[in-house]
């Protein structure tokens, strides 16, 4: 308890699967949580971490849209005058192969998978550096952020800019003492995925994992938690695979 004590988070895609599990856990740990998301379901999220003890408050988020980040900001700003962690967590799911995936739903995959997270560090970065302690980003990636599958160009594409944005944002933003590392998820057991799980498509990808069973959103939060946490104050700058193993061979 406490490892995130007096810390104020903010953490997109937070009303279900891996955001909320992340909410919550920053939450019993001891931070505010500002939970953002295109759903109103992160108001009942909310209301659950306050009527449990915690701090949370639920705003409204496009991630995709640049002038919806300025507003958050601001009012994290206003409210809370600091931001040390930030979890760009929201995400779209996206099977078409090239041949088959139209231009405009791979600017849609691109704008909320890949352009939300450069656009949420952007506008971040500037409250974040004002706290003498530094903050730390975590960039919700995939396993298709660091190996291909020959399917889900859109999906990869954007995923793989998530890797290697993060990893340049590290450098860069080191000056601040603001890390920066990514989580790339295997298959874990989200709203997300469980289409994928019962349709037998996302059986191939259990089948191929060495711990051979898919993970759960309480297990990647717990990493994410390690990342945000004042014990990895020295690691910046990881790609961090969440993933049974999957990328392992």
């Amino acid at each position: 308890m406490g490892r995130l004590e007096g810390k104020v988070a903010l953490v997109t895609g937070g009303a279900k699967g891996q955001g909320e599990a992340i909410s919550k856990i920053f939450a019993k740990e001891g931070a505010t949580v500002i939970i953002s998301d295109i759903s109103e379901e992160g108001e009942e999220i909310s209301n659950q971490i306050n009527n449990n003890g915690g701090k949370a408050h639920f705003i409204p988020l496009d991630v995709s849209k640049s002038d919806q980040w300025t507003s958050i900001i601001d009012f994290i700003d206003d409210n809370y005058n600091r931001l040390d962690i930030l979890v760009n967590n929201a995400g779209i799911p996206g099977a078409q192969n090239i041949e088959t995936l139209l231009e405009d739903e791979w600017q849609t995959i691109i704008d909320v998978n890949a352009k939300s997270v450069f656009l949420g560090m952007k506008t971040a970065v500037n409250l974040m550096k004002r706290n003498s302690g530094g903050g730390s980003i975590i960039n919700n990636s995939s396993i298709w952020g660091l190996v291909g599958s020959g399917r889900s160009a859109g999906y990869q594409g954007a995923k793989g800019a998530v890797t290697l944005l993060t990893k340049t944002a590290a450098i860069e933003f080191s000056k601040y003492n603001i890390r920066v590392n990514s989580i790339h998820p295997g298959i874990i057991l989200t709203p997300m995925v469980k289409d994928s799980i019962e349709s037998g498509r996302g059986q191939l990808l259990i089948d191929n994992t060495p711990l051979k069973r898919p993970g759960t959103p309480d297990e990647v939060a717990h990493a994410v938690l390690f990342l945000a946490a004042d014990e990895s104050s020295y690691i910046t700058g990881v790609a961090l695979p969440i993933d049974g193993g999957y990328t392992a061979g």
